[in-house]
């Protein structure tokens, strides 16, 4: 075996520690195997003969039934292994098992792997001790996602230099062991931090030599590579196809630029889209990363991190980016999916407001109708208490409308009718996209042409708030791009669906639907007929909310955690009570804010620790 398997295979978690005997007899009955990009590992209908211990890249499973139809598995990062357990039934799978991207395998036959248990103690409690750590989620409800063991942190300017730091040393700091090279110049590291220099007088250190010490970093929990985006063209093929993440560390003002260098770098025909994360740095004074049309193509995910502390009225979303890059490489994806229940919905702002103040950063939000409307924006980085003094004051109903009975659904009719909540909304979306805002958002709508839902995650964000806050009746379809738009709360009320789709580990659904009155108008079960009759936009909304209370044990199935604010007290139509609604979601979220905590302390205990409990408590 080559000094590079040595190296890969002494960072692997099945043999991180391994003694250099048992780590001998492995290499002695092992064979390394290298599959391209799309390259089969295994067919359905193979028996599974060998133990693969995936050393770099990453593998798919897709599950195909009688009639060839495939749905996902699993994928194999970096350090896990297939046919470990399995392999001991020597039964067929109907798996097919392929590489996402330029993938090194180490295959050991099942016999061997068995025999290399009974003769080396060490290498057995090893195997069984990360094989248990796998099954974590099935156990405790929630696991996090594997953080990349190779990590490079790639500069395309010097201005994002520190910010590669900051995240060292926060990483260090929740007791990570580190190993760095870097061709930074002056980095003083903190103390336990090992760095090594890729510049050697004249000259760069040499890829024998950086494999020399990846290897002496072998008791490293990750080895980081922090180099400017004009490494030489050999080297920087060389650490893309090695690295399990790459964060591309790009200024804002240099947007053009970045997809540029992804383009040019042929992330996406080598199958290195997933791997690749841009940090955009703001600038001070700039909320939103600028437009950068095609990144979608070239990176799965994008964190935005300003460079300095947010002004009012921007709030704390705005400078949770760096927390939120450390959640992306320790594999943690928190989202909150917002339902929606008109008015009711200004809850969510008070939600929202109750995650900041305990410090959990929302890396994630997905929104339905008054969800997506409160998301949105939340997401572009405005302070949730400013939001909801704008929103009481942009929705309070003019002097006629206050003068008419039930001028409250008058007016918002006439809000529909006439147009309104577009501009609106673009006093503070402005012409951003949903790709630009501080927190990555998705809005939930229903088309009438497919019957399903539409899950908007690019594209205009006030178009996209528009579609999934579009009432029947009060408004016609939005037709757009040969869908026809409406409301999403009739096919998806609350979308923690979308956020396990799109990641997210830890999801938290706040639902203002679960608890409904036994009241509509002046009508009471067993009470005398009243005098008022519903009106037409009256019976709109509470038909509306009768469907979302009827679905909400659905909707919120996929979540870790459920907040349900009591808004029974207030009116559907009633914008104008934001603050008071806000004020009854803060609360109902402190509340359940102590169970968030004990879950969140279960995926991550460094990054979520529980604190400790008072002296002389129980």
């Amino acid at each position: 075996m080559s000094d590079e398997i040595l190296a890969l295979l002494k960072v692997h978690e099945f043999f991180r520690g391994l003694g250099d005997e048992a780590v001998r007899d492995v290499l002695a009955v092992g064979r390394a195997a290298d599959y391209p990009t799309g390259g089969s590992v295994h067919e359905p209908g193979e028996p599974v003969a060998s133990v693969r211990f995936v050393l770099r890249g990453r593998l798919k499973a897709v599950r195909v039934d009688p009639h060839g139809r495939e749905t996902l598995f699993r994928t194999f990062d970096r350090g896990e292994q297939l046919g470990l357990m399995i392999g001991v039934l020597n039964e067929q799978l109907p798996l097919r098992v392929y590489a996402l991207e330029p993938t090194t395998v180490l295959e050991v036959a099942h016999e061997d792997a068995m025999d290399l248990t009974a003769r080396h103690a060490d290498l057995r409690r090893l195997w069984l001790r990360t094989y248990a750590g796998a099954l974590r989620k099935h156990f405790f409800g929630v696991a996090a996602a594997r953080g990349p063991t190779m990590l490079a942190l790639v500069h395309e300017a010097p201005a994002t230099r520190p910010l590669a730091r900051q995240l060292v040393e926060r990483l260090s700091g929740l007791g990570e062991s580190l190993g760095v090279f870097s061709d930074a110049p002056g980095w003083q590291p903190a103390a336990g931090l090992r760095l090594r220099s890729l510049t050697a007088g004249d000259g760069t250190l040499d890829a024998d030599e950086v494999r020399r010490q990846a290897a002496e970093w072998h008791d490293a929990a990750r080895i980081v590579y922090d180099v400017g985006a004009d490494l030489a063209q050999e080297r920087m093929n060389l650490l893309l196809r090695i690295a399990d993440r790459i964060v591309y560390l790009v200024p804002a003002a240099a947007g053009a630029a970045a997809v540029d260098r992804l383009r040019a770098l042929d992330v996406a025909t080598r199958g290195l889209r997933e791997k690749v994360c841009v940090a955009w740095l703001l600038e001070p004074g700039r909320t939103v990363a600028p437009p950068a049309p095609g990144l979608s193509e070239l990176a799965a995910w994008d964190v935005k991190v300003a460079a300095a502390a947010p002004v009012y009225p921007s709030g704390r979303a705005l400078g949770a980016g760096l927390e939120r890059l450390v959640h992306e490489l320790r594999g943690v994806r928190i989202g909150v999916a917002l339902g929606g229940g008109a008015a009711r919905g200004m809850s969510h702002l008070g939600v929202l407001k109750a995650l900041e103040d305990s410090g959990i950063v929302v890396d994630a939000i997905a929104g339905t109708s008054a969800g997506a409307l409160t998301g949105a924006v939340y997401a572009s980085g405005l302070d949730s208490a400013y939001s909801a003094d704008r929103f009481t004051a942009d929705l309070r109903p003019s002097w006629p409308f206050r003068r008419f009975p039930k001028g409250s659904y008058w007016h918002l009719l006439y809000q529909y009718r006439r147009g309104h909540f577009d501009p609106m909304l673009r006093k503070y979306l402005k012409d951003w996209t949903l790709e630009q805002l501080a927190v990555p958002c998705l809005a939930v709508t229903a088309d009438l042409v497919s019957g399903r839902s539409v899950v908007r995650d690019r594209g205009d964000a006030v178009h996209a708030v528009l579609e999934s806050i579009n009432l029947p009746v009060l408004s016609a379809p939005i037709v757009r791009n040969g869908e026809a738009l409406i409301d999403g709360g009739l096919v998806n009320n609350i979308p923690a669906d979308v956020l396990v789709a799109r990641g997210c580990n830890f999801v938290i659904a706040v639902s203002v639907t679960a608890k409904m009155e036994r009241r509509f108008c002046d009508i009471t079960p067993g009470g005398p007929l009243g005098r008022r009759r519903p009106s037409t936009l009256q019976t709109i909304l509470r038909s509306l909310l009768v469907q979302n209370h009827s679905l909400n044990g659905i909707g919120v199935q996929p979540a870790d955690a459920v907040i349900e604010p009591d808004v029974t007290g207030f009116d559907l139509s009633e914008f104008v009570r934001a603050k008071e609604l806000a004020a009854v979601g803060e609360r109902a979220a402190l509340e359940k804010i102590p169970r968030v905590k004990q879950l969140l302390a279960r995926l991550d205990p460094h990054l979520f620790p529980l604190a400790p409990p008072p002296a002389g408590g129980v």
